[in-house]
């Protein structure tokens, strides 16, 4: 048995982080104004810029919700939210939520998220670019066609019916966290979002997209790269072979 520490909400908000020192201040203040009560963890890969600092200045304000969690080096976008994962369901909660910290996923939809979740009873929850047309703002033409066919091309190899595969704005229900075992979770970059979205629809749990509006962020510099994205498109011909099964906990 877990012991159960300083949990304040049942909805925890995981926010990884690499150089946001431009944003991570008011994304924290942001999530914490909303009329839904959520827990953060800020999970940072040792970024230079001291992003890690500024969390901890704040940590006293919020000392019940905001927590930190430091890695020794970055390692990619998927294996900040395993190490977030983990902690979360160390801590006990219900509900665990991923987020960018650029303000490209618009806080207030944490609210939407976690209702899906918590009072529609789905397991999973995403906040979708594509579920209502095309919901993306201040990025150039290629960029939105990119990401759109590649969730297209997601549908395609897995057969998974969700338009928004790629997406990184979710909630989770613990229960399908915990049924994985999330050490065999195999990709770093946004093939890792591909990764837990077929694992979800192959068990058989509930899913449900949402529409959000994204938008581009406005500070620091974007993550995304011809490796990541290589990445993703080779990872989605793995998936459709990977053995199910060999996820669940034994």
């Amino acid at each position: 048995m877990h012991k159960i520490l300083f949990v304040h909400s049942q909805a925890l908000v995981i926010i990884p982080t690499y150089n946001e020192i431009e944003n991570i201040e008011l994304i924290i203040k942001t999530v914490f104004s909303l009329p839904e009560a959520f827990d953060i963890l800020v999970v940072d890969d040792n970024s230079p810029d001291g992003t890690a600092d500024i969390v901890k200045k704040m940590i006293p304000q919020y000392p019940d919700s905001l927590h930190l969690l430091l890695r020794e080096q970055k390692e990619g976008l998927g294996k900040a939210y395993i190490a977030g994962f983990k902690w979360a369901l160390e801590q006990g909660y219900d509900y665990i939520l991923e987020m960018d910290a650029d303000f490209s996923h618009n806080p207030a939809d944490l609210v939407r998220l976690l209702a899906t979740c918590r009072d529609e009873d789905y397991d999973l929850s995403i906040g979708s670019r594509y579920i209502s047309g095309i919901t993306v703002m201040n990025w150039p033409l290629s960029r939105v066609l990119l990401s759109y066919f590649a969730s297209k091309y997601v549908n395609l190899i897995t057969g998974m019916p969700i338009k928004d595969s790629t997406a990184g704005f979710v909630c989770y229900r613990a229960n399908f966290l915990s049924y994985i075992n999330l050490d065999k979770i195999s990709f770093v970059g946004y093939a890792f979002q591909i990764e837990m979205k077929y694992y979800a629809y192959k068990l058989g749990f509930k899913i449900k997209e949402i529409p959000i509006v994204f938008s581009e962020r406005l500070k620091g510099q974007s993550k995304m790269n011809k490796k990541i994205v290589f990445e993703a498109m080779w990872g989605v011909l793995q998936l459709r072979f990977h053995n199910t099964k060999k996820i669940v906990k034994s």
